[in-house]
């Protein structure tokens, strides 16, 4: 069966996450020691112990899952002789995901995907003054239309589809104001549901573009390699090897659209039958149904779910 390996992004952590793991695998807990020494904090302590609002403070949520992603994937290599390059078609990642799709494609050391994803997370933090952005989920209309609706709310001020995330599941992102607009059109066109998301700052839209700056700065210094499975890309929606091409979609990928609904259609076109899905939550494996009711998918988070997975 032709699969393809997953990595969910921000909004999939939650206090626990990978205390499971560490106490079950020593691969795993290696893991949580090597990212809390390259970042030089006790990270570990905060996923397994909280405080929730640490937690999800994006400096600290986004090297953290990260963290979890790769825990899983070690332990299918050490204790599984998983070998990701023989088994997997792809690798995607939702957002800060395509960084842990990275590392698991060894085209990032882990030590320098945790660092990337610490300026990444405070970057984007930092970008736009708590209060002047919002993000809003839009549900039950097609991207188009959601992007139709973006553009007409922004009257001047910021407003754009952010993440296509699968059909009728569209999130737009920009100035505070723009987004109420563009919840309170999407309501009148026949949206289920258009609800203010608990984000820290409009992620994926023009506002994020200080962030892209130094993103750009940080990935002209970390060294990138061709991966070993083609990664799909957010911006492109289609697989990417080169290192340089990658480094640059990197960049554009902090302020552009999410495109993950046509990420996945694209690896159904491929032959890819199977997503699995590596690292917190099951969020990437319940879009996938909603995106294709082919597909077949599985999340891997819990020793049981691994153990399952490698028989």
């Amino acid at each position: 069966m032709k699969q393809a390996f997953v990595f969910p992004g921000q909004g999939s952590q939650a206090v626990g996450m990978g205390k499971a793991l560490a106490g079950a695998f020593p691969a795993a807990r290696d893991v949580f020691g090597e990212v809390d020494e390259a970042l030089k904090q006790s990270l570990a302590r905060l996923m397994f112990e909280g405080p929730e609002d640490q937690l999800t403070l994006t400096e600290n949520a986004q090297p953290a899952l990260m963290a979890v992603s790769m825990a899983v994937m070690r332990v299918l290599a050490v204790d599984g002789h998983f070998d990701l390059g023989q088994s997997a078609a792809f690798v995607a990642g939702h957002s800060l995901g395509e960084y842990s799709a990275l590392a698991a494609a060894e085209a990032l050391s882990l030590a320098d995907v945790a660092r990337l994803l610490k300026v990444r997370g405070s970057a984007m933090q930092e970008a736009t003054p708590v209060g002047i952005g919002a993000m809003a989920a839009i549900l039950a209309l097609d991207f188009e239309a959601v992007a139709s609706i973006a553009e007409e709310a922004a009257a001047g001020e910021v407003c754009a589809a952010a993440n296509d995330n699968a059909p009728g599941q569209v999130v737009v992102s920009g100035h505070r104001a723009a987004v109420e607009r563009a919840i309170a059109l999407a309501a009148e066109r026949g949206a289920r549901r258009a609800v203010l998301l608990q984000v820290s700052a409009p992620f994926h839209c023009i506002l994020m573009e200080p962030a892209a700056k130094r993103m750009a700065e940080a990935l002209a210094e970390t060294t990138l390699h061709a991966p070993v499975v083609p990664v799909v890309s957010n911006v492109k929606a289609e697989a990417v090897s080169d290192p340089a091409e990658i480094r640059d979609l990197l960049v554009k990928q902090v302020t552009g659209t999410v495109r993950w609904r046509e990420s996945v259609q694209w690896m159904k076109r491929q032959g890819v039958e199977r997503l699995v899905e590596a690292g917190a939550g099951k969020v990437l494996a319940g879009l996938a149904k909603r995106i294709d009711g082919d597909l077949a998918a599985v999340s891997l988070n819990t020793p049981a779910d691994i153990e399952a997975f490698l028989k």
